[in-house]
């Protein structure tokens, strides 16, 4: 697909159109196929149903995908395992659903643990399986299947998740099942290919979900457009300490500083740093940690800016030390950033200077008009913690631990800070409604950054030095 060809954007979609290009840049990107957004359409327009013959065409994708790939969809023997993921036109960032892991039963997880030789990855696998799949499919929300995360570690008296052991993930997705169960009523499904319908079509509907509409709303991104659905092979990050994912940008996107900027996180898959679970290493370490797949991440970061001629955004994953592009994309900057990286690419003669003005929506320029606390009275203040500056600005307000007593006490003309564990996309209300962000985890490419930055809102994440106690609203230092 040639580069700027707008109907491959409007077909495929933002990250399908970017997977289809940089695959034919000849960079690592896992083999997969999209569903279009016509296909989106469609669906809405047959009352919420995919039709036979749009069905037949993801069934024949998925035996081309096999060929390729040299695996079987669903099979106990050397299964093939996919990742679904969304992808409408523009970015909306956090708003559309992603599951990885897909093909997975008790089976395929026993044969997955005999052929790597690895119980606690594959184990790792189906837990995440089960708990995106009954999050973002059947909508039985995150919190039940953290609570008994976070029991188990309790119990265990460790304070991090990789530090659960194969047996310890193998009783999570047994109790993750039964909360399915008790949840929806029916048992989890373990037919690969049911898996599969019941993921695209939560895609699909996950256009029309309240998040999606605030976000589009305020975005102005037309209804019409419906999203598409990438359906790709799986590259493991999380089958030890030689694998990782990370998140990261080829200039900051907070001041717009030429050089990569990003978070890395070892033995993890991509939601653990997006999502914030633990706090990242700066992607400079992973230099120390696999020196070569650093050094390939740094050509294809070059590769990128030069083709798309703009700051990317960019996710990957290192599965045993060989480098996979997962994602690239135009990265949401502050408008101080914008400025800068406007005027560098004019200098650097990748834009003229009637392409780097366009390139500033004029919109973000009141951001460089957002509040500043007053030097001198913040350099005689006793810090009470410290985190990452997420996304500029300065703001004061009264503490709120949800994003519903945000919008009521926002609604009596209080001013509040609204202070999560971790944000995740449900919680956008509430962060329209305060004056400032503050999260105990996660780190400058989290939900919560990643949303904030494109508000113009200030955030402050990976605040680890609160103890946070959600369920009765209070917090200590």
């Amino acid at each position: 697909m040639e580069h700027g060809n707008k109907m491959g954007l409007y077909v495929l979609g933002g990250k399908g159109a970017n997977l289809a290009e940089m695959t034919g840049l000849g960079l690592p990107v896992p083999q997969g196929f999209t569903v279009t957004t016509e296909a989106c359409t469609q669906y809405y327009e047959d009352g919420r149903q995919i039709n036979d013959e749009i069905m037949n065409q993801i069934m024949e994708a998925m035996t081309k995908l096999e060929e390729i790939t040299g695996k079987k969809f669903g099979d106990k023997e050397n299964p093939l395992l996919v990742s679904v993921r969304s992808g409408a036109r523009a970015s909306m960032p956090g708003m559309m659903d992603t599951i990885l892991n897909l093909g997975l039963n008790e089976e395929v997880v026993e044969a997955l643990a005999k052929a790597s030789g690895n119980e606690r990855w594959a184990w790792d696998c189906y837990r995440r399986f089960i708990q995106m799949y009954s999050d973002v499919v059947m909508e039985v929300g995150k919190k039940y299947f953290e609570e008994l995360i976070d029991k188990m570690k309790e119990e265990k008296g460790v304070k991090q998740d990789v530090e659960l052991d194969a047996n310890d993930l193998k009783t999570l997705a047994g109790q993750f099942k039964a909360e399915y169960k008790e949840k929806i009523g029916e048992d989890f499904p373990s037919d690969a290919k049911e898996q599969l319908v019941g993921a695209v079509k939560a895609v699909f509907r996950s256009w029309d979900n309240p998040r999606a509409n605030v976000y589009r709303r305020d975005n102005d991104i037309p209804y019409s457009w419906g999203t598409a659905v990438n359906v790709q092979m799986m590259a493991f990050g999380n089958m030890g300490d030689d694998c990782g994912t990370g998140v990261a940008f080829t200039r900051d996107p907070a001041t717009g500083a030429k050089g990569l900027f990003g978070e890395f996180l070892t033995n993890a898959q991509g939601e653990d740093v997006v999502a914030g679970v633990r706090t990242p290493m700066h992607i400079s370490e992973m230099e120390e940690k696999f020196p070569e797949a650093f050094k390939q991440f740094n050509e294809v970061c070059h590769t990128l800016e030069t083709h798309y001629r703009d700051m990317q955004d960019m996710e990957f994953t290192v599965e045993h030390g060989k480098l996979y592009m997962l994602q690239t994309r135009n990265g949401k900057r502050t408008a101080q950033a914008a400025l800068k990286i406007a005027c560098d690419l004019v200098d650097e003669g990748m834009r003229t200077e009637e392409e780097a003005v366009a390139m500033i929506d004029p919109r973000n320029l009141d951001t460089l008009l957002h509040p500043q606390f007053d030097a001198a009275a913040l350099k005689a203040a006793t810090p009470m913690g410290k985190g990452l500056g997420a996304s500029p600005g300065a703001a004061c307000g009264k503490i709120v631990f949800t994003a519903d007593d945000a919008v009521e006490w926002a609604e009596r003309g209080e001013k509040v800070i609204l202070v999560r564990l971790e944000t995740s996309p449900e919680d956008i209300t509430g962060m329209k409604s305060a004056q400032g962000i503050l999260t105990v985890r996660g780190g400058m490419t989290s939900h919560a950054a990643v949303v904030a930055r494109g508000m113009g809102e200030c955030c402050v994440s990976g605040c680890g030095d609160i103890v946070m106690d959600e369920a009765n609203k209070k917090f200590t230092l």
